[in-house]
């Protein structure tokens, strides 16, 4: 896939067809994970990958969904939740540039994902000390994020920002996701 439409293609999805992820597509997310950077090449993050669907749904009610949706409209009803998840774990060796770590790799998961037809939605909103205990995470390592996967069951578009500057993300009468980018000159511009 062309570099450009992967990054416009590559959207947060909140909806979800209640199709298994398949496990290639989730052994190569986790092979090109391994290879991308990471502070002083520590490789401090941990990834715990859960396709079980009985733990899958135990995930569920411990994430909230679209901050800025009310809960009716951004949470996945039953038939819509993730059909698998991905947890990026500090251990105790993580240190002060983990965090930027975690951005880069959770970048290369859901990129890679949807290169393969898998929707993600990157989530922090979450209770990380019991998601831990599910998957029965050692001493000492945390939860930093989740990351739900499955194959998309709604749309989700750029469109520039309005008039009035508003960044909120919507969604139409379908439920199909809008999200406002500033233009390239608003936030960039070469010396």
């Amino acid at each position: 896939m062309e570099l450009g439409r992967l990054f416009q293609g590559c959207r947060t999805y909140r909806r979800f067809l209640q199709e298994p992820v398949p496990e290639e597509v989730i052994l190569e997310m986790l092979d090109n994970v391994r290879m991308v950077s990471s502070a002083g090449n520590h490789q401090t993050l941990r990834f715990v990958a859960v396709r079980e669907p009985e733990t899958v749904e135990r995930i569920q009610p411990l994430v909230k969904w679209a901050a800025m949706l009310p809960k009716e409209i951004g949470t996945p009803k039953k038939h819509e939740q993730p059909t698998a998840w991905i947890a990026i774990v500090k251990t105790p060796e993580s240190g002060p540039w983990s965090d930027v770590d975690a951005g880069i790799a959770v970048e290369s998961l859901v990129m890679t994902a949807y290169s393969r037809g898998i929707g993600s939605c990157i989530m922090g909103a979450i209770d990380a000390p019991a998601i831990a205990k599910i998957l029965d995470l050692p001493d000492g390592y945390s939860i930093r994020m989740m990351i739900a996967l499955g194959k998309p069951a709604c749309e989700s578009h750029i469109v520039d920002v309005p008039e009035n500057g508003e960044l909120k993300y919507y969604v139409d009468e379908n439920r199909n996701y809008y999200v406002p980018k500033r233009s390239t000159d608003e936030l960039a511009h070469i010396i």
